[in-house]
């Protein structure tokens, strides 16, 4: 008799469930550490009491919207999708093309992140350390100088980093959140312990309809800086406990980083002043260590790198889930929505170093690239907070773990409405901030298309749907 060897069925590849509610909420202290690309510019333009104004309603906003997200993130629990998917699945019936859309428009701020970060350390390391290597090399729109090479440097160490498994990363997530804690304290308790702070020099340049229409696009600006907080929902199927961590860390991320968004525009305004932060919107945190802790300035910015890292890891871990799951759920092509046999969305995360190389070699300034997201990124929260009205209406038995109040719905969607005004009056404000133009709204626009142009070929040859 010849035996016949049993064929054994093997699960395949899945994102394994180790993180815990505050692994979750070191994932979005990435938001207080995002603070640093913008603040200056906002300071410069708004004035110190517009800046912080408009800083909290911003975070007031999100706020509300990640309050909404708790309930979608306990509906949809093994999801790695964010809020993209609750946006697909809120519109399914209506609007299926609303998936990719909403996809790759949340993909690509949380890709680009990378670029945005790595070319902000690339300028604090000419600044401290390098202050003459100024050269630049011109090829086309392909721009090379010092701090571009440093970021392109540190995206490529964080990609290998990134194929080793987020569970083996979380403690390089701690080391760089807990870092990212102490130049925080230093600028916000600093200058008032000093007594070197002072409200006369501060302003508020937010003046009637040209006022509120500058606020508007400013808000546009700020959006993923403030709602980027519900990356918490991203991880909901690797939390040991999905509905209770991924609730506990939407809500602790929010509230911490609330109070940062308030206090950290006021102290450093009336500490460094208006003017020079206008003057150097990205830089200036090295003059203010200086003044602030004099010889340990150069240990204080490599804590501030150290926490720009946080982000870029963060945005390269969501980033790369959601492009996995847009190649599981059928958004976008196949190939992506593939794992290795650690579970590593590798695919994913080798179409993220090629993006954020382009994007940093082309588009340069940081805010320009931040704008360039903006729109996508907006456009899916409009998408996601209507999507849970919607799901109320079409689901309204479908298991909600979490059950929001009543009041929830019509708050939804008057903030749809209202971001929908902000989405429009931010896209085509470029004039007001100075940065961004034609190209960077082009480029949003065209990933959008080319989202719908990826799903239709998904759909109707690899799936012949």
């Amino acid at each position: 008799m010849t035996a016949h060897p049993e064929t054994v069925a093997t699960d395949p590849p899945a994102l394994q469930k180790k993180m815990r509610w505050w692994d979750g909420f070191a994932m979005s202290l990435t938001m207080p550490a995002a603070l640093i690309a913008s603040l200056g510019a906002s300071i410069g333009g708004l004035g110190a009491w517009g800046a912080m104004a408009i800083w909290a309603l911003s975070m007031v906003l999100a706020t509300a919207t990640n309050w909404i997200y708790t309930e979608l993130a306990a509906m949809f629990p093994e999801s790695s999708g964010g809020i993209a998917h609750y946006a697909a699945e809120g519109w399914r019936s209506r609007a299926p093309v609303v998936g990719p859309i909403a996809s790759i428009g949340y993909w690509f701020p949380w890709t680009t992140a990378l670029s945005v970060y790595a070319g902000i350390i690339g300028s604090l390391v000419q600044a401290q350390w390098f202050p003459d290597q100024d050269w630049k090399w011109t090829l086309g729109p392909v721009e090379l100088t010092f701090p571009i090479l440093v970021g392109l440097g540190v995206i490529f160490l964080l990609f290998c980093a990134a194929m080793v498994g987020l569970h083996a990363a979380m403690w390089v997530v701690y080391v760089t959140g807990g870092v990212l804690l102490i130049p925080l304290a230093v600028f916000i308790v600093g200058p008032f312990v000093t007594g070197d702070w002072h409200a006369s020099g501060l302003h508020w340049n937010l003046h009637g309809m040209g006022g509120l229409r500058e606020a508007l696009v400013w808000l546009y600006v700020m959006a993923w800086t403030s709602f980027g907080v519900e990356v918490c929902a991203t991880f909901a199927p690797e939390y040991k406990d999905t509905v209770r961590d991924t609730s506990r860390a939407l809500r602790a991320g929010v509230l911490f980083s609330l109070g940062v968004f308030v206090l950290l525009p006021l102290s450093l305004s009336g500490y460094v002043g208006e003017q020079k932060i206008g003057a150097e919107p990205t830089t200036f945190y090295v003059g203010a260590f200086q003044k602030l802790i004099g010889g340990a300035a150069d240990l204080m910015v490599v804590f501030l790198i150290a926490s720009l890292l946080l982000i870029m890891i963060t945005g390269l871990a969501d980033g790369s889930r959601v492009l996995y799951n847009m190649g599981t759920e059928g958004t976008t092509l196949k190939q992506v929505g593939k794992l290795t046999k650690r579970g590593v969305p590798a695919r994913a995360l080798l179409v993220a170093l090629v993006i954020n190389a382009f994007v940093l070699l082309v588009l340069k300034t940081p805010l320009a690239i931040i704008v360039t997201g903006n729109l996508g990124y907006i456009l899916t929260h409009v998408l996601a907070i209507s999507g849970f009205a919607l799901l109320r209406k079409d689901r309204p038995d479908a298991p909600r773990p979490i059950r929001l109040p009543g009041f929830f719905v019509p708050l939804a969607w008057l903030l749809a409405a209202f971001l929908l005004v902000v989405l429009v009056v931010g896209a085509t404000g470029f004039s007001i901030t100075g940065y961004g133009g034609y190209k960077e709204l082009g480029i949003a626009l065209g990933v959008l298309a080319l989202s719908v142009v990826l799903w239709l070929y998904r759909t109707k040859v690899q799936d012949k749907r």
